[in-house]
């Protein structure tokens, strides 16, 4: 299926039949939430120092199932602001000449639609400005121009079969969906809807088919499918795949509001292949040599976000050409300290980012959650003049984090210069971290959902020393 294999990419959502192509997903750590509906009011005060909405794309063929797709996505993110802005709504209205030969008419055709007026409607609404969208009649084949005011929202979906053939909009979106069906099902569907709803008989919407509406989905469809971030078979009736998609959103929503509150918190920016490599050492089932294949994976990628953090200064060098290159040079006063041991499984990533880098140690007895007790230390005498990395790969309470961070502050190191490295990050110990120092810059690469009873991050991948040393039962 071209773009759309999924050997390239580790999320396991086959058995969900949802083919998840490209990796981009260039922003999504800019969602917020709120309420949902289409075209439900909202607040206004985003023109000033908004946050961007995060914009999914859904196209396919007519009749695929694209708005029940967009259906159950907003009824399942009911706790937040949702608004689909349909294409259908930018069709022009037709000139007098062209309603005497309508059945003549290619609705299907890029040139249909005022794909500027959509574009502008768009813009406006990710800039958090209310827009007025045309509503387009079927019956009279007339447009009925600010028939509709939009106002921002925390999600913008755009629907519509060639959403994706102008790249000015897609450029605007943050996951793009494709609806694959069966042609057979997608034909039928499209006979009793012209039928029902627009009141054409059978054989005009036929004729219409095999003349512009076939062919322009090979001509015009097929080909933006490549463009998707995901595609869905089966459309509205897998429910496997929306919720796959939901949930994603979902966590990218806890995430912002997150780093909102605390702006000393940076998420590295989410792909699907991260999210594979989660679900690979989240899976209980995951054997250790993988586990730690793929956990050294991700912790490269936090390692070298958070090196991204550092002080730098502008230099010039000579290239071998003889011209002069002007870039930059990172601090060299640099250490890492793990708490152990889960921390050391972080150390071979920053070796590899740092050659010779010198790496302390602190090791702290845990128990339950508030007893924790400082065992053993052992750190470069001159840490005090140092920025360190601070590398534990789980933060759940944040206690530990917090006598780890105090040590380092009584041996005088400045807590701007402290960069606390994790996989990942339960709320609560963010917020510990944050509240107690908030100059401590933390990088994640994903926030869970909270604690159990047992002072467990959840969800979380069980005790990380022992799956990773092979130590576990």
């Amino acid at each position: 299926m071209g773009s759309e294999s999924v050997d390239e990419v580790l999320y396991p959502a086959a058995a969900a039949g949802v083919h998840l192509s490209a990796l981009r997903l260039d922003g999504l750590n800019r969602i917020q939430g709120s309420a949902s509906s289409e075209e439900q009011p909202t607040t206004s005060g985003m023109e000033k120092g908004h946050q961007e909405p995060f914009v999914i794309g859904v196209a396919g063929g007519a009749s695929s199932g694209k708005s029940t797709v967009c259906k159950m996505i907003i009824d399942q993110l009911r706790d937040q602001r949702v608004v689909v802005v349909t294409q259908e709504s930018f069709y022009y209205g037709l000139t007098d000449e062209e309603l005497v030969h309508v059945h003549d008419y290619n609705f299907d055709h890029p040139d249909a639609f005022n794909t500027e007026l959509f574009l502008s409607c768009i813009q406006n609404l990710k800039r958090g400005k209310a827009v007025d969208i045309p509503e387009y009649n079927f019956k009279t084949y007339k447009s009925v121009p600010d028939a509709r005011k939009v106002n921002p929202s925390d999600v913008i979906i755009l629907e519509g079969i060639l959403v994706f053939h102008d790249s000015r909009l897609r450029d605007l979106m943050n996951m793009k969906i494709f609806v694959d069906t069966d042609v057979d099902v997608r034909l039928t569907r499209r006979i009793r809807r012209d039928t029902i709803d627009k009141g054409r008989d059978i054989k005009t919407v036929l004729d219409q088919y095999s003349k512009f509406v076939k062919p322009a989905f090979e001509d015009f469809i097929v080909p933006t499918k490549k463009y998707a971030d995901i595609i869905i078979p089966r459309g509205g009736d897998n429910n496997v795949a929306i919720d796959l998609i939901v949930q994603h959103i979902r966590t990218k929503f806890g995430q912002h509001d997150l780093c909102k509150i605390h702006p000393n918190l940076y998420v590295i920016q989410t792909t699907y292949q991260i999210r594979g490599m989660h679900t690979i050492i989240r899976d209980a089932a995951t054997a250790t040599h993988d586990f730690i294949f793929y956990a050294d994976r991700l912790i490269r990628l936090v390692v070298e976000h958070g090196l991204g953090h550092l002080p730098f200064q502008e230099k010039q060098v000579i290239t071998p050409t003889g011209s002069v290159y002007t870039g930059v040079e990172f601090s060299k006063r640099l250490c890492g300290v793990s708490v152990i041991r889960s921390g050391e499984s972080m150390e071979n990533a920053l070796r590899a980012c740092c050659k010779g880098i010198k790496i302390g140690k602190i090791l702290i007895h845990r128990e339950g959650d508030n007893q924790q007790q400082l065992i053993y230390q052992n750190l470069p005498k001159d840490i005090a003049n140092r920025h360190v990395l601070l590398l534990d790969p789980i933060l759940g309470t944040g206690n530990s984090a917090v006598q780890a961070i105090s040590l380092l502050l009584k041996k005088g190191v400045q807590e701007a210069n402290i960069i606390f490295l994790n996989l990942i990050s339960a709320p609560k110990g963010v917020h510990m971290v944050s509240k107690r120092f908030p100059r401590v810059k933390i990088v994640t690469s994903e926030i869970e959902f909270g604690l159990n009873d047992d002072f467990r991050v959840i969800p979380g991948m069980g005790k990380f020393g022992d799956r990773y040393f092979g130590t576990d039962d």
